[in-house]
């Protein structure tokens, strides 16, 4: 009796699938290893990929596809997640140690959220649910196929860029405080991957500048980052932003437009503010997530497969949208593979001077030129060091700004040099050392005489904020005001401080 092919899809009359375009040539040079004990599905699956021109096998027994996988021979590993022998999850962790760039699709015959979330975040490039069709699977390994070639390309132009200038960093993320190094070792351990990033943090603390260090040291570098801010978009032409338009579908619309998902297709897509999308939109943005298909505005078909990785940003509480109803659970979890949060600049005032320096020359090479770089003074860091920054590392990089337009070549930047933007400190000092008021301003010495009197209540509000934060350790104290021992001690003793409150380590 004639056994009915697992990967069958009832409709003989069925065009092939619509897929991303690979030659002849690109299609055998990729490797594929699919791993199934069901012989028949596995079989199945080896006969359409080979027809398709790849380079593939297959295997039916756990112990031969681990040894199979520990070569690191295959560019792409098909496998069955639940499977006699050896665990598939086994098999995953095996595939992705021999060859951290091997590309594993998950089958599972019992998919749920939580499992299916759980094989991403352990390294599976993308799942497919049991039973799948054959346009299904061919559609998937040929979009990992297409990020196989794509990564090919994105290495050769990064040592072509080394050998001919070395090693440059196109984007630059610069702290040094123990949350945002924290914050960028994860960026780095998620970049290399595809996994979808779902990056929060308040207004201005750099979600477009972390996109774009992820995109930047991903295997998709030589294709574009595409930016999207879903806020900025009235919600009627979202839609066509993001998928097009066939010519009709609306009035003005005069003829096909392709959208950002096909124009991102190879490289990333990033998504500013996404809670600001419609339930609707977000519908039809979770079957791309899931399946790579485009539906343009208005068509009746699909008009494109798109291989897209996505990084989607907000500045609000998710968990809460989801709550709500405002943020579909299921592409909350699909696009929040890896979650990334970046605490606000008043929480890591390590960062600051690095930051301010390099606003400095930034701004001071465009709007100066060649005339002598001024630097900031040891005073005007401890200012900035001591500011709430509500707009975060954007208002810190707009006060800068502003410091260098009015500056004098070659002069140091002081304190009354900056200008104060929110009118706010950052840290609610202890009462002990707040206090003052109009007085500081009507005692005598006219500008000179008050700026003295304000910079030296500063100094002192700032170190007493210091002390009691570090509890008086000195070598704690020093590191968050970013001085040395010695300057710190010489502001102690200016201020009379004694040295008894301390410990010094």
């Amino acid at each position: 009796m004639h056994e009915p092919d697992p990967l069958d899809d009832g409709d003989d009359g069925e065009e092939a699938p619509l897929q991303i375009p690979l030659t002849p040539d690109q299609k055998a040079s990729v490797r594929i290893l699919v791993v199934d004990d069901e012989e028949t599905l596995c079989e199945s699956c080896v006969s359409l990929l080979g027809q398709e021109g790849f380079d593939v096998r297959g295997a039916t027994r756990g112990s031969d596809a681990e040894a199979l996988v520990r070569k690191g021979t295959f560019d792409v590993v098909v496998l069955d997640l639940y499977m006699s022998g050896v665990p598939g999850a086994e098999l995953l962790q095996a595939a992705l140690q021999a060859r951290e760039d091997t590309l594993v699709i998950v089958m599972t015959g019992r998919p749920t959220v939580e499992s299916s979330i759980q094989a991403l975040r352990d390294g599976a490039w993308d799942y497919i649910p049991k039973p799948f069709a054959a346009t299904h699977l061919q559609v998937l390994v040929g979009r990992a196929a297409h990020t196989v070639i794509v990564a090919r390309e994105s290495q050769a132009l990064k040592e072509e860029s080394k050998g001919r200038a070395g090693k440059t960093e196109a984007v630059v993320l610069l702290g040094e405080s123990p949350s945002f190094l924290g914050v960028m070792e994860l960026a780095r351990r998620v970049a290399s991957t595809d996994a979808s990033v779902f990056i929060t943090g308040e207004s201005g603390t750099g979600k477009e500048m972390m996109a774009q260090y992820i995109h930047y040291h991903s295997r998709r570098s030589s294709r574009h980052m595409v930016a999207l801010n879903c806020a900025a978009i009235p919600d009627a032409l979202l839609e066509s932003e993001m998928f097009g338009h066939v010519k009709g579908s609306f009035t003005g619309a005069v003829r096909d437009k392709q959208g950002l998902m096909e124009a991102a297709s190879g490289g990333s897509l990033f998504l500013d503010e996404l809670m600001e999308m419609s339930l609707p939109t977000q519908a039809k943005l979770l079957r791309v997530v899931q399946d790579g298909v485009v539906r343009r505005v208005g068509s009746t078909g699909t008009d494109a497969v798109v291989n897209v990785r996505f990084i989607a940003a907000t500045n609000k509480d998710p968990t809460a949208a989801v709550r709500d109803g405002r943020l579909r659970e299921d592409l909350y979890y699909r696009l929040r593979v890896v979650p990334i949060h970046i605490p606000p600049l008043r929480h890591r005032p390590e960062d600051i001077p690095a930051l301010a320096e390099h606003f400095l020359g930034t701004y001071w090479h465009r709007h100066r030129g060649r005339a002598a770089r001024p630097t900031l003074s040891e005073d005007a860091i401890l200012m900035l060091q001591s500011r709430s920054w509500k707009g975060n590392v954007r208002e810190l990089q707009n006060v800068i700004e502003h410091a260098v337009v009015l500056a004098r070549p070659g002069e140091p930047i002081r304190p009354e040099d900056i200008p104060e933007f929110d009118h706010v400190r950052a840290t609610a000092l202890p009462t002990e050392f707040a206090g003052g008021g109009e007085a500081l301003f009507t005692a005598g010495g006219g500008y000179h005489g008050a700026r003295d009197r304000v910079l030296a209540r500063f100094e002192r509000e700032y170190l007493g904020w210091v002390l009691h934060h570090t509890e008086g350790n000195i070598s704690e104290a020093a590191r968050v005001a970013g001085v040395d021992r010695t300057t710190l001690y010489r502001l102690l003793s200016k201020h009379g401080l004694e040295k008894g409150q301390l410990v010094d380590d």
